[in-house]
């Protein structure tokens, strides 16, 4: 019971504020292509809340703390592989209301990379795991966002958005030989999809 008030307590004030929520979804995420590494898109998951703040105007906004695990699969002419890549993203989006039931988000977001896995696959059908992955990944990454969102019952929210990266993926500032896969500057581009529920007004 104690355990019960308290969490009203904390969130009483954040419902006055506006609305507050939690979503989930599944990630697409890919690299833009080179001419000498292939790419494909790789699945993951996002989980996260948000916050919006009150507003009965057309032009509204929302924040969200998302944990994001995307990835993608490679190949070269020697090799090929996967890897696994878990941020934590602040997404901040201008949201256009078309009506009650329908908005569109126009925004950008900052993440930061908390863990890298990565595997290479030989001609000769071995696979092994990359040494401290991390350090060929920038840790801090960047871009642009957009989607749409419906709320078709009640507290329910349904969408999908797309986020263009600006900064590059990977680090060159790794200390000796750097994969064949990591020497190039490369950029993820990465297609969300969740569902999630809200609660205020």
């Amino acid at each position: 019971m104690k355990k019960i008030i308290l969490g009203l307590l904390v969130a009483y004030p954040l419902l006055s504020f506006g609305q507050i929520g939690v979503k989930a979804g599944l990630n697409f995420s890919n690299v833009t292509n080179t001419s000498s590494i292939s790419y494909s898109s790789g699945t993951g998951y996002n989980i996260g809340i948000f916050l919006a703040p009150k507003s009965k105007s057309i032009i509204s906004s929302k924040t969200e703390l998302i944990l994001s695990k995307q990835g993608y699969n490679y190949s070269t002419n020697s090799q090929d592989g996967t890897a696994d890549l878990l941020y934590i993203m602040l997404p901040t989006y201008m949201c256009i209301n078309i009506t009650r039931f329908f908005q569109i988000h126009i925004g950008a977001q900052m993440a930061y990379l908390i863990n890298a896995k990565a595997n290479i696959k030989t001609t000769s059908g071995s696979t092994s795991p990359i040494s401290d992955a991390m350090q060929y990944y920038n840790r801090f990454d960047y871009g642009l966002g957009g989607g749409v969102e419906i709320h078709p019952f009640k507290g329910l929210l349904i969408g999908t958005r797309m986020n263009i990266s600006l900064a590059n993926l990977y680090s060159h500032a790794a200390s000796g030989q750097i994969p064949s896969f990591a020497s190039i500057n490369a950029k993820q581009n990465l297609f969300q999809i969740y569902t999630g529920w809200r609660f205020g007004k």
